[in-house]
């Protein structure tokens, strides 16, 4: 009689173990999904509104008939940090006067090494008579454009000469100086409220 030797089999190792992770109530998780939203809205939102993208309201009647008081125009703040101002641009610059500041918007009329003078109402740059179509021949007239003028010497590296489009009723590089390209805060590129004054700058 023969005795069979059995050999015990190994135990079975217990298989890995997935753990799940718990889920949020549905009401909870939509909380935290709009949460997420809106701060990464909000980021965006700041950084657009530092560095790319500012919005204004015009007062008074400096760059009338372009600009109405009420107007709201979009600047891009970037412009400048990409190109060197043109002539022609409406520009929103910052100025320090004392222990005052303000925001003002004018058009650029005259780049750096250029000569101004205004004779009878219009503009020589560089002795050469500068084509202002965007002007109101209604407003800008012999008696409303401000007078003759002269800017002593060139326009200084890194500045710009402005005036307002209403050149009877603005203070201007006539009176402020020329502007230092620093105190620019962006170029003016559209009015977008009201919808009746809606256009491109």
């Amino acid at each position: 009689m023969t005795t069979e030797t059995t050999i015990p089999r190994p135990a079975e190792e217990p298989d890995d173990q997935v753990v799940a992770p718990a889920k949020l109530p549905s009401t909870a998780r939509a909380f935290f999904d709009w949460v997420v939203v809106i701060v990464v809205a909000l980021l965006v939102a700041f950084v657009v509104r530092t560095f790319v993208l500012a919005h204004f309201v015009v007062e008074g009647s400096s760059m009338y008939s372009t600009l109405e008081t009420g107007d709201r125009v979009f600047v891009n703040k970037l412009s400048y940090r990409l190109h060197d101002p043109n002539r022609g641009d409406v520009v929103v610059l910052h100025q320090i006067t004392g222990a005052s500041e303000r925001d003002l918007i004018k058009r650029v009329i005259a780049l750096p090494g250029e000569t101004v003078e205004i004779r009878n109402c219009n503009v020589l740059i560089d002795g050469r008579l500068l084509n202002e179509p965007y002007l109101d021949p209604n407003v800008v007239t012999p008696t409303n454009c401000g007078g003759d003028y002269s800017l002593e010497g060139p326009v200084p590296p890194n500045h710009v000469f402005v005036m307002g489009d209403n050149r009877g009723g603005s203070q201007d590089s006539r009176v402020i100086g020329t502007i230092d390209e620093h105190n620019l805060v962006g170029r003016a590129f559209v009015v977008f409220w009201p919808q009746r004054h809606w256009q491109w700058l």
